[in-house]
């Protein structure tokens, strides 16, 4: 059975190479008038087959090897043309039979004889063809495939922008723009398609001239034939032979001019043309304008009252489309779906990333104007991506009726992180810390680092960029804020099977490494706890090679989990200061003072299982400290660190962390021996009184 269906595949192959080589011998080989009928009507079929396909498809793409089909039947039907003009010229002497019975049919049958008759016939013919159908026809194919290439990137983007959202699976991205391709392919064909249509019809009119003028010559030079005789029997044929061509080649004009003007929709042509004509409002006025005509002096009233009530009756049976279309909403319910039934996609949301629009933000992300806020969502994600080591899940945005028109929310792991409002058709201007003079405008902060700002109208731009103000859109301020978010919680993004994926990636270059790794002496879930604390310190995932490399040698030292990070850590040090500072600069830092350093110690010894071991008073001395510390660091964006004991690192790591963003902690074992520092503040934290240390319960 597998051979046979070899087989077959392999002669389905081989029809279309021996069909071509056949046209061609069809142009040059003699033919018996036979099989000259047999290929006349076997041209029609082919015609009344392209024309009946064209018309059923729901959409072009539908028929997409129509410009291929087109050709190839335009090429059956010139070989046709030059074997038929081969026997007329030859035996066109012994009658009107002599090129076949279907030449003698149009002939004689069509046209009554009277090759006058014919040739007006075959101009009206041509003129429909060549004039309306085929020009019409390339205009639209050339104009639909300028707009189609034109608007390319744009359904691209959009593509992306659905892809981004959520709202596509990459399978369904994919097929997407494979067919936004096959798109721009068909019209570019069809535009070079049309221009066969009208070389056809031009070779039909030649082809005719040749069959008279040559024809008449043969006739009466090498058969003897009188001038008259000579005209009556190869005009004849001629123009049979012209018809018999003209009307498949009519049929596939017709084809043509259907496909390039179809409009994509779920049903047929003749379903989509009824379904648009059978309205009341219609034809009611169209029955009045008969009824109308038909009692004028003059007039053929027993044509036009007949086709008054016809109309009439045509507009009592039907409804309004619209109508129509809102009862059977109305009495049926939706489609898919029993009003009854709760699906889990009702009360769950598996997206990790969310963004909420109010409906007055809903223009942000319209792909009719370039969707500049899912643009600059999608230019994020591939950012923070390459930043944090691993894929940042998709964002899935849409429309809330729930927030207010400007307003909007950003969701990371079903948590509402940010919230805040923008003014679509504003712009908001920035205060840098030096700018001349105020702005007109509606005063805010911006949401995702609190500076003084103004709302301010598009036209002020230039005088706001003058003053020194920083001027950002809305897009970009729900982008940037979404950025913010993203940085800040990557450890909630990274899941199981982001480990998975890291360990996978990493087999193609050290397999060994991976094997040594996992399943023992770490499983998934202890790799992945790692990555999570990692990118909760901001430490990237970057070089996984190293990181990997540090887990499998501190595995061997401990399996705790607190001290299996406090290691990996210590061994990927180097990793961890060069994303704070470059390699040649010094490694700025805060250090605690001798008494301070033993209060912490002290509480983390107490409580050295517990998740926040500070007493909540020496907690907030400390991060008052520190940040009276950070502050003029921070005013001139200077990267720096706050260094402690390996012991003391992770809780004051946990405590500063919800406080003040932004501020890495190390332990002193994780700064290369080779790296100079720089001690440019010393925090001090002493009481007024020795403070009573207790252990919060973990």
């Amino acid at each position: 059975m597998t051979a046979l269906r070899s087989l077959l595949a392999g002669g389905r192959m081989a029809i279309l190479p021996f069909a071509t080589l056949a046209l061609v011998a069809l142009m040059v080989v003699p033919i018996p008038a036979l099989l000259l009928d047999i290929g006349f009507i076997f041209n029609i079929v082919i015609a009344l087959a392209v024309l009946m396909v064209a018309l059923n498809a729901a959409k072009p793409l539908d028929f997409s090897s129509f410009p291929t089909v087109l050709l190839f039947a335009t090429l059956i039907r010139l070989a046709l043309n030059v074997a038929s003009t081969r026997v007329v010229l030859v035996d066109g002497h012994n009658g009107p039979g002599a090129a076949g019975h279907v030449i003698e049919a149009f002939g004689s049958f069509l046209i009554g004889g009277d090759y006058a008759v014919g040739i007006f016939v075959f101009m009206i013919l041509m003129i429909i063809n060549l004039v309306v159908i085929t020009k019409g026809a390339g205009r639209v194919s050339e104009v639909s495939a300028r707009f189609t290439l034109d608007a390319l990137p744009g359904k691209q983007m959009a593509i992306d922008a659905d892809l981004n959202a959520g709202l596509l699976t990459p399978d369904q991205a994919r097929e997407r723009r494979q067919e936004v391709s096959t798109e721009a392919g068909f019209y570019g064909s069809m535009d070079g398609a049309s221009k066969f249509v009208k070389g056809d019809a031009v070779a039909g009119v030649l082809i005719l001239v040749i069959n008279i003028v040559g024809g008449m010559v043969l006739g009466m030079f090498s058969h003897g034939l009188s001038a008259g005789d000579a005209a009556r029997t190869y005009v004849v044929l001629a123009i049979g032979d012209a018809l018999v061509a003209q009307v498949p080649a009519l049929l596939l004009s017709i084809a043509a001019a259907a496909i390039v003007t179809r409009v994509s929709s779920p049903m047929d042509l003749s379903g989509q043309i009824v379904s648009q004509f059978a309205s009341r409002r219609a034809w009611a006025p169209v029955a009045a304008i008969m009824g109308l005509l038909g009692v004028l002096p003059g007039m053929p009233h027993l044509v036009i009252l007949p086709a008054a009530v016809i109309c009439g009756f045509m507009a009592w049976k039907m409804k309004d489309a619209p109508a129509e279309a809102e009862e059977a909403a109305a009495d049926e319910p939706l489609a898919g779906a029993l009003p009854s039934t709760i699906e889990w996609s009702d009360v769950s949301d598996a997206a990790p990333l969310g963004l909420e629009l109010g409906y007055g933000l809903i223009g942000l992300v319209d792909e009719r104007k370039n969707a500049p806020l899912m643009a600059r969502i999608t230019g994020i994600r591939r950012q923070l991506s390459r930043e944090l080591g691993f894929v940042v899940p998709l964002v899935r945005v849409r429309d809330n009726l729930s927030l207010a028109p400007r307003a909007y929310r950003i969701i990371v792991g079903g948590v509402v992180l940010g919230e805040d409002e923008v003014q679509p058709d504003l712009l908001l201007a920035l205060d840098s810390g030096d700018v001349d003079g105020p702005l007109q405008g509606i005063q805010t902060r911006d949401p995702s680092f609190g500076l003084e700002a103004v709302w301010i109208a598009p036209e002020l731009r230039n005088d706001a960029i003058v003053a020194g103000y920083t001027v950002v859109d809305p897009a970009t301020v729900i982008a940037t804020h979404l950025n913010q978010l993203i940085t800040a919680n990557a450890a909630e993004l990274f899941g199981l099977d982001d480990a998975d994926k890291l360990v996978e990636a990493l087999k193609d270059s050290a397999p060994q490494l991976v094997a040594g790794l996992t399943p023992q002496p770490l499983a998934l879930a202890d790799i992945a706890a790692i990555c999570r604390e990692l990118l909760a310190e901001g430490v990237s995932l970057k070089d996984f090679r190293r990181i990997a490399e540090a887990m499998a040698e501190s595995a061997r030292v401990s399996q705790d989990h607190t001290a299996l990070e406090r290691e990996v850590r210590q061994r990927i040090g180097a990793i961890i200061v060069q994303s704070i500072v470059p390699l040649r600069m010094p490694l700025p830092v805060i250090t605690f003072d001798g008494e301070l350093e033993g209060l912490l110690a002290q509480a983390v010894r107490t409580g050295p299982a517990a998740m926040h071991p500070f007493e909540p008073s020496l907690a907030n001395r400390v991060v008052e400290a520190v940040r009276e510390a950070a502050l003029p660091l921070q005013a001139e964006a200077r990267s720096f660190a706050l260094v402690t004991s390996p012991q003391v690192r992770r809780p004051l790591s946990r405590l500063l962390r919800a406080h003040l963003q932004g501020v890495p902690v190390l332990a002193f074992t994780e700064i290369p021996d080779s790296k100079a520092v720089e001690v440019v503040a010393v925090v001090s934290g002493q009481p007024q009184g020795q403070p009573q240390l207790t252990s919060a319960a973990a």
